[in-house]
């Protein structure tokens, strides 16, 4: 909570580059989120910054300022996503540019309907015309301030402005759900490890708490909890957070992944149903990028019928039903559109009338197991008679769900490891190598990334799916000789890895 007992909220910075993002945050925080001496040197922003915002009356928002220039999108979406409020700057003396209305499409594809228009360099030249066409772009029902950074004419209305804004505004905080945060910066701190910094998506995190780190699925402790450079016990959906974890190598987290409570049951999905508003087609080929959290991934689009597509990813999103995803050209800059997760889990499929009836029921595809590409035999059909599990066997699985294509070795699990047969028998463990056990979800899900990697490039290598997935050289090897294994893919001289059904047609 903020000084005055409000819910927290996160405003996010909008617009063209050298529209006085940067400097009119510097106004209205006394901080300059330009920290960089690259940033400094050209006088632009080039990561996101963050600082704190008093408003009226004593509440405090997280604020984050992201670039303009249109080679930085990328980022600018990642630190867009977790916003809840706008700061849309328009100067007066250029008014809308080309990345002022991408970024307007950007918010509008997050769902980031509030916020306040600042008309910045009004002491420059008279910003009526650039409010006008402001007003043009996201509709009266915003509020348009005129202002001066470097006068300081108008930096006070600007804030009152986003306190009225801010009083629409439901914060995350008062939503039940699990901790969710997604990663945009990763760095280390002498003494004290591995730090990631984002927006609480959801949820509280606190010192102690364990949390998955995902796509990998390890799991880790928090060691610490700072808001704004404060050290709290506890954080709250809504605030910039950074997090201390213990015992991480700051290789094995970075911008991109995401932090989760274990109880959020996150699982990295390949392929998605979503309800999309595009503004623009996608190319005949369906290629495009896909920006969820502050991941971005290419992807192929599929449409279903009405606004409903199917996303196929090269890269794993971290998505909840009802997450917001925006729609990037791959081919050329711009947005597309974006929308709504429906199907975080969906399978491979086509268009249909009854696909688009259950889609806009909101119902995800029934049953729990993963999209398993065409002529990929399932890892250990379970028996036709089910035994129920006993509560140790539903630990265990729940351990190796967690895991994913990284779960722990046999004799690292202790006790449970007696339960191994069970989870065979029903057909929800899968032998990894000679002494590691594997989750039938996440190796199936691996086979399907797999068979659409060397769809895509006509082969894969050991290095090519270690990075793809995240993961180290021993989890790449060990999942690529699974594949052979269950014939899916044939080990060339080259080491290079093909379908086996490619190599015998």
């Amino acid at each position: 909570m903020s000084a005055s007992g409000a819910a927290p909220l996160t405003v996010g910075t909008a617009g063209h580059i050298d529209h006085g993002k940067t400097a009119l945050v510097a106004a209205l925080t006394g901080v300059d989120t330009d920290r960089l001496p690259q940033e400094r040197e050209r006088g632009i922003s080039i990561e996101l910054g963050f600082a704190p915002l008093e408003l009226p009356g004593g509440r405090t928002l997280s604020l984050v300022d992201v670039p303009g220039h249109s080679r930085f999108v990328r980022t600018m979406v990642a630190g867009a996503t977790g916003i809840d409020l706008f700061l849309l700057t328009v100067a007066a003396d250029d008014g809308v540019m080309p990345q002022t209305r991408e970024h307007a499409e950007v918010l509008r594809a997050l769902g980031v309907q509030v916020g306040v228009v600042a008309v910045t360099k009004a002491d420059l030249a008279d910003p009526v015309l650039a409010a006008e066409e402001a007003i043009e772009l996201l509709g009266d029902g915003v509020e348009v301030v005129s202002c001066s950074a470097r006068t300081g004419a108008g930096v006070e209305d600007v804030r009152a402005a986003l306190g009225r804004a801010a009083d629409w505004v439901p914060s995350r905080a008062e939503e039940p759900g699990p901790a969710l945060l997604h990663v945009d910066r990763a760095f280390t701190i002498h003494g004290a490890g591995s730090v990631v910094t984002g927006t609480l998506w959801s949820g509280e995190l606190g010192v102690g708490d364990t949390v998955a780190i995902l796509p990998a699925g390890r799991r880790a402790r928090v060691r610490g909890v700072q808001v704004h450079d404060a050290a709290v016990e506890r954080a709250a959906a809504g605030q910039r957070v950074a997090v201390n974890l213990s015992g991480v190598p700051l290789a094995e987290v970075r911008r991109g992944m995401a932090i989760a409570a274990p109880e959020a049951q996150l699982a990295p999905a390949w392929i998605l149903d979503a309800e999309l508003e595009l503004h623009q087609a996608p190319p005949p080929s369906g290629r495009v990028l896909v920006n969820h959290g502050t991941r971005e991934t290419p992807a192929r689009l599929v449409h279903l019928g009405a606004d409903y597509w199917q996303l196929r990813c090269e890269r794993p999103l971290m998505a909840r039903r009802g997450d917001r995803l925006v729609v990037r050209s791959a081919a050329s800059p711009g947005t597309l559109g974006g929308g709504a997760v429906v199907d975080p889990r969906a399978r491979r499929h086509g268009p249909s009338a009854s696909v688009v009836a259950r889609l806009e029921r909101g119902e995800e595809a029934a049953g729990p197991a993963p999209a398993v590409a065409a002529g990929v035999p399932p890892a250990a059909p379970p028996p036709a008679e089910p035994q129920p599990l006993s509560p140790g066997a539903l630990e265990l699985e729940r351990r190796l769900r967690d895991a994913g294509h990284e779960p722990p070795l046999d004799s690292e699990l202790g006790d449970l490891a007696e339960h191994l047969p069970a989870l065979r028998s029903a057909g929800h463990a899968v032998r990894l190598g000679p002494a590691m056990h594997a989750h039938a979800e996440a190796l199936a899900a691996v086979r399907a990334r797999v068979t659409e990697l060397i769809e895509a490039e006509g082969g894969v290598t050991l290095a090519r799916l270690r990075d793809d997935l995240g993961t180290s050289r021993k989890y790449a090897q060990a999942l690529l000789e699974h594949c052979d294994a269950a014939r899916l893919t044939l080990r060339l001289p080259d080491d290079r890895r093909v379908l086996r059904r490619q190599a015998s047609a």
